[in-house]
């Protein structure tokens, strides 16, 4: 039963969040969307996907967090509008796109503030990942060919996009465990442990829904 819910997964870098939605995808049976959820947003859009922000907002933009996702109720501009290719407007691209794979069935979806664009939904887990830094570090190490001290620095800047990404177009905290159903150890479980965890919660929702 608990291949009926849309799973979004939160993570920080290096702590194998994708890995671990690739992995839970794959036992359930279901799509797994990451970047192309970017793709999807570039083609019903015609935007140059390179436009798109990927969760990462220029450092101008940092202290002008705006509200404009909520205030025009998640509808992406046209292209005889003015803004069409800004920041906020290429979000909403993308949170078109969630809502449209949402619709079609379960699924996993990577990042890209799903847990809040599917918000309203009672068919959807919202979990995180995360791990302490050194074994955030390791797991980064094995994938990006930079001395470690540019991998430490990576990491960190990339955390810091992703929660400023996140509190611009929610309002929220991103590593706030209130805004997730499971917050995950991925150091103390391991990434087949951690799949393990989500698929077992699914599954006891997933009972509990229909008792």
């Amino acid at each position: 039963m608990s291949e009926k819910f849309i799973i979004t997964i939160a993570r920080q870098y290096g702590s194998g969040g994708k890995t671990i939605g690739q992995m839970l995808a794959r036992r359930l049976g279901i799509p797994c969307y990451n970047r192309e959820i970017i793709t999807m947003a570039s083609e019903d859009s015609g935007i140059n996907a390179v436009l798109f922000s990927d969760e990462r907002l220029k450092p101008d933009l940092l202290s002008r967090l705006r509200s404009r996702y909520q205030s025009r109720g998640g509808k992406p501009v046209s292209p005889e509008e003015g803004g069409f290719t800004n920041e906020d407007n290429l979000f909403e691209y993308q949170a078109k796109i969630i809502r449209q794979l949402a619709d079609e069935g379960p699924c996993v979806m990577i990042g890209r503030c799903a847990d809040f664009v599917l918000r309203e939904r009672k068919d959807v887990a919202r979990v995180f990942v995360h791990a302490p830094d050194d074994f955030c570090l390791q797991e980064a190490l094995k994938v990006d060919s930079l001395p470690e001290r540019e991998v430490k620095k990576k990491i960190a800047e990339v955390d810091a996009y992703r929660a400023a990404y996140y509190r611009r177009y929610t309002g929220q905290e991103w590593k706030d465990a209130r805004n997730y159903d499971l917050s995950l150890n991925s150091a103390v479980l391991g990434f087949e442990g951690t799949v393990e965890a989500i698929a077992r919660y699914l599954e006891t929702r997933a009972q509990f829904q229909t008792n």
